[in-house]
């Protein structure tokens, strides 16, 4: 006997063929061309010259690996000579080295072999306070526990761990400064960090940025919140790692409100390939909402999604931010173990509104060229949720081809030109297999009619004028 609940399930298929498209409210939108839609690809990392020079080892500075002495002096002390000799390698042997805050300098490798850990100290002081970017904002915090700033050809190699304290819970102290990231790179010209293992508490892990040319590839990554967020860089590359964290994966960012506007810098030229996540709390992979400073070129290639609290991926902003989201495409991925479903698009209401916010239409953030190809999903709640688009500035350029698997809910969309829906096989539960609002392109013959999200408030200007460089106040 059939199955009754298979039997019932209906088979979703988005033809190839090109038809009409469908308007499902009183106002379409221009016609566009579904084929001009490509998104740009991004530009690789360049490579980093070979590591030359000298070779020391923190033992011969005093450091004594025991988990008990405080090994941060003799640490520094390595990577400083390493560095003032031109560049070379720090040489971590096998031990538990318990250290406060260190900074690499330019040229310089710190190496840590199978067996050495750098176990990050519980005292707060041992992490210095300076200017640190959290959540789109210069603010003052906590130096990281391994970091690096304003230089280049910048190392962390090996196979041993990097494990941060766990008697420093949260992300914000109660004095307003920001905890100790684990690894944070600020203004570095050729990073590169491989092959590591990672722990890290309540704080993101690895946050590099205004970097270029950035390699990470072969870590595991383990955490309690973030796993790599990518801020206002150029020419990333995430590869062949493992992440298991809390909250978002691998999140893109680059700055908030008028802060991250003026400032301008990009996160650009993405490349995540190869690739496996485990998220307990929102996605694998999250681009945004701080995007006040552009996101663009970014692709990822053959990744394997097997845990997600909400979506899978998640694409998110908001009006207040400005700027723009382009040039997305992923291709090659499975996804299952998502707890509401594949992909989310939401530039309504999604992240804190800044209290400088990008006012007006300017504050609309602008997106465009995003390409989803050869999916395969098990049993998500929803294949595809992205309503919550801005009418002022829709979509322009929308493709999802060659989905296979099975979902509870199909495809919403509105606000949308230029939408590709194509050989999109996908067992649906429930409900319409397509619903679209005041969307056009090929592939939605037979959308059901959706109503829109409201369209929301105009952002106004702050009441007090912004200045870039006044003091920040506490975290909002």
């Amino acid at each position: 006997m059939s199955d009754p609940v298979r039997h019932d399930r209906r088979r979703f298929l988005a033809a190839v063929a090109i038809g009409t498209a469908v308007s499902s409210t009183t106002s379409p939108l221009a016609a566009s061309n579904p084929d001009a839609g490509q998104p740009a690809a991004p530009a690789r990392p360049a490579a980093l010259t070979p590591v030359a020079g000298v070779r020391l080892d923190p033992r011969a500075f005093g450091a004594r690996g025991d988990g008990t002495a405080k090994d941060t002096a003799a640490l520094q002390q390595a990577l400083d000579r390493v560095a003032v000799m031109g560049g070379g390698e720090v040489v971590v042997t096998p031990g538990t080295y318990l250290t406060g805050a260190l900074r690499i300098g330019s040229n310089t490798d710190l190496r840590l072999e199978k067996g050495a850990t750098l176990q990050g100290s519980p005292d707060l002081a041992d992490y210095p306070v300076e200017q640190v970017r959290w959540e789109g904002r210069w603010i003052p915090g906590h130096a990281a526990l391994i970091g690096a700033r304003d230089a280049r050809g910048v190392r962390l190699s090996g196979k041993g761990r990097i494990i941060a304290s766990k008697a420093i819970p949260g992300r914000v102290a109660a004095n307003g400064l920001r905890h100790p990231a684990l690894l944070e790179f600020v203004d570095v010209r050729g990073l590169s960090v491989t092959d590591l293992h990672t722990e890290q508490n309540d704080m993101w892990s690895i946050h590099p940025v205004y970097c270029d040319d950035a390699v990470f590839r072969g870590l595991t990554v383990k955490g309690g919140a973030d796993g790599i967020d990518v801020d206002s860089c150029r020419r990333v590359a995430i590869e062949h790692c493992d992440f298991d964290t809390v909250d978002d994966c691998i999140s893109l960012k680059s700055g908030r409100g008028l802060e991250g506007n003026v400032i301008g810098r990009p996160t650009e030229d993405v490349t995540i390939a190869d690739c496996t996540f485990r998220d307990q709390r929102w996605a694998c992979i999250g681009i945004g909402s701080e995007t006040s400073g552009g996101i663009r070129r970014v692709a990822v290639d053959r990744c394997r999604c097997l845990k997600a609290h909400t979506f899978a991926i998640y694409l998110k902003s908001r009006p207040g931010r400005g700027a723009f989201v382009t040039d997305i495409a992923m291709r090659d991925l499975e996804v299952s173990g998502a707890g509401d479903g594949f992909l989310r698009l939401n530039f309504l209401d999604s992240g804190k509104q800044d209290q400088f916010p990008v006012p007006g239409r300017d504050g609309i953030p602008t997106v465009a060229r995003f390409r989803f190809e050869r999916i395969r999903v098990r049993d998500v709640p929803v294949l595809v949720e992205a309503v919550n688009i801005h009418p002022d500035k829709p979509l322009d350029g929308f493709t999802l081809r060659d989905v296979t698997g099975s979902c509870g809910q199909g495809i919403k969309l509105a606000n949308m030109r230029g939408v590709v829906l194509e050989n999109v096989k996908v067992d649906v539960l429930s409900g319409a297999r397509v619903a679209a609002a005041n969307v056009q392109g090929r592939g939605l013959d037979d959308a059901a009619r959706l109503v829109p999200p409201n369209r929301p408030p105009p952002v106004q200007a702050a009441a007090t004028p912004f200045r870039l460089g006044d003091p920040p106040g506490r975290p909002n």
